[in-house]
């Protein structure tokens, strides 16, 4: 598997990098016109080693274009002018049916309109908002899972995590982000466009976070969250779960937020899942981390927040009522309270807008959030009488849509506007160009800065809308 790209921070005249690759003998040292770099072995299993390469290409006042090289076989990277970039962004890359495509054409079919677009304007980053990895599978492809799955829930919650299911659960992710990442219509944009990547729920198990505290703290989910942890650090972040690069609040890994910037460019992800519970989306480190990065990002003209769960979205609040009165865990009840504007999370969620509102009111910051998790494209902004918040909202680009009547209900709840408090509001705008506020299709997300203004294009099979945010 590989070579798959990362970022790891912009310094004065050069962009820091990182190269992952799976393989099982020590792969030849990784050359460019400036260095020779030899891999770190990160881990092994079954006869098979991570191996990364961190390395660095020096930038200028012009676009250039750098070439790596391993073995017999060479990639090109492309970084930006200064003062510009370009980025797409991706979530939803799975879904939780299996054989829902013919193939991996089919399945992949963003991924190579996106190849297309690249090989016509480069991109300078990839962002990914989470669920790169949907871990459904586990449930039915791993006999003892599927097993525990069958069992009465009250043994179920009683059932131990055996050694013999560790070692399955370290397997199936294992094998799952090997075949992940060597798609044939993927490898080749992972190869070239450095990566930033966050976790949301289907990258652990679906729903995550949002399940009771007995089910949660239940040895049978506290092992697979062990074993989730420890493979999207390798395979998202190339790097040990215990040992995070430069970038992260908190390299020891306890929670996976980071915060980089890129000129007056800044953009952080704050990790919405690892201090998850049903009545809270982050919990103390989570809130320290977020603010300490904005602080460091105080003198960018922009800020791009990766929220895996969208800022902005519908609120369906008879629907969670109603399932809170029926006994037990009730399908898509997760999925409502996932949502920010959940009653679970209301008043945290009101806390964060007004955070991130006079932060970027007092700073004279814009700050622009990104989300995927809803299957849909949709635009929402937040305001106060003093400045404006944007939520860009971009999904799946593998993952289908909703039904055609779900989301002609989303549509009609979500003509009301929000009202999370008294000095501010939230709504959901029709998108440019389509006359309506979810793009029903499968998407991606192009954002460019140029001059300090973003466009932003949602390109979705079969439909297209253009966005344009002035800077601040």
């Amino acid at each position: 598997m590989g070579p798959v790209l990362y970022f790891r921070g912009a310094e004065a005249g050069a962009w820091r990098l990182s190269v992952l690759m799976v393989a099982q003998v020590e792969p030849p040292p990784l050359l460019t016109s400036t260095c020779r770099v030899m891999p770190l072995r990160l881990a092994q299993w079954r006869g098979c080693s991570l191996w990364r390469y961190d390395f660095a290409l020096p930038t200028g006042e012009a676009p250039c274009c750098h070439e790596y090289r391993v073995g017999d076989q060479s990639w090109r990277v492309h970084l930006p002018a200064k003062g510009a970039l370009r980025m797409a962004y991706l979530a939803c890359n799975g879904t939780e049916v299996r054989n829902v495509w013919t193939c991996g054409r089919e399945r992949n079919e963003r991924w190579l309109h996106l190849a297309a677009e690249h090989a016509r304007n480069p991109f300078h980053l990839l962002l990914h908002g989470g669920d790169q990895l949907y871990a459904d599978a586990l449930w039915h492809d791993v006999p003892a899972f599927a097993e525990w799955r069958r069992e009465p829930w009250r043994r179920r919650r009683k059932a131990s995590f055996t050694p013999e299911m560790a070692e399955a659960a370290r397997e199936f992710f294992f094998d799952s982000y090997c075949h992940l990442w060597s798609q044939p219509e993927l490898a080749p944009i992972l190869s070239v466009i450095p990566s930033l990547m966050m976790w949301d729920d289907h990258d652990i198990i679906d729903g995550w976070g949002s399940y009771a505290a007995d089910w949660l703290e239940s040895a049978m989910l506290q092992g697979l969250w062990s074993a989730a942890r420890e493979h999207f650090a390798l395979f998202q972040l190339a790097a040990r779960a215990h040992d995070l690069p430069e970038g992260f609040a908190d390299r020891c890994g306890k929670q996976f937020g980071w915060a980089y910037r890129l000129g007056e460019i800044g953009i952080l992800a704050p990790d919405l899942r690892s201090e998850r519970t049903r009545e809270r989306v982050m919990g103390k480190a989570g809130w320290r981390a977020l603010k300490a990065s904005l602080e460091r990002m105080a003198d960018c003209r922009h800020i791009l927040l990766l929220s895996s769960v969208p800022l902005v979205h519908v609120q369906l609040h008879v629907l969670e009522r109603l399932f809170g009165h029926i006994p037990g865990h009730q399908e898509w009840q997760d999925d409502l309270i996932d949502q920010w504007p959940s009653l679970a999370h209301w008043d945290e969620w009101t806390c964060l807008l007004r955070t991130l509102l006079r932060f970027s009111a007092e700073r004279g910051v814009r700050i622009t959030s990104l989300s995927g998790e809803i299957h849909l494209g949709s635009w929402g902004v937040i305001e106060s009488s003093t400045t404006e918040i944007h939520q860009l909202t971009s999904s799946g680009i593998v993952h289908p849509p909703p039904s055609a009547l779900s989301v002609a209900v989303l549509e009609q709840v979500g003509a009301k506007p929000l009202q999370p408090a008294a000095d501010f509001s939230a709504r959901l705008l029709p998108l440019p160009g389509l006359g309506r506020r979810f793009l029903r299709a499968r998407n991606w997300l192009e954002i460019e800065f140029t001059g300090g203004n973003l466009a932003a294009t949602w390109h979705g099979a079969g439909a297209t809308s253009c966005l344009s945010i002035p800077g601040q």
